[in-house]
């Protein structure tokens, strides 16, 4: 069961990252660009999550997982302090 929710947060994580730049692309407006890249980073983070808990079953991720969280984060961050609307 832990499996499922795992990868369908993955999945959840990947479609706000699709979705997000299909509206950059459309609209141009920088946030939704540093919110696109955040999510490409949460969905690496729980990507690597379902390697770590399903495949690995050892939590050996751990530190990538921390590691892309924090970019993930950093990066929507730099958006919000340093975009320009």
């Amino acid at each position: 069961m832990a499996a499922l929710i795992y990868s369908l947060c993955a999945l959840t994580a990947l479609a706000c990252t699709l979705l997000l730049w299909r509206s950059w692309r459309a609209s141009g407006h920088r946030l939704l660009f540093w919110s696109a890249l955040c999510f490409a980073g949460l969905s690496l983070n729980n990507l690597l999550l379902v390697v770590d808990k399903v495949i690995l079953l050892d939590g050996s991720l751990i530190t990538w997982r921390l590691w892309a969280a924090l970019v993930a984060v950093l990066l929507l961050v730099f958006g919000l302090v340093w975009g320009e609307e």
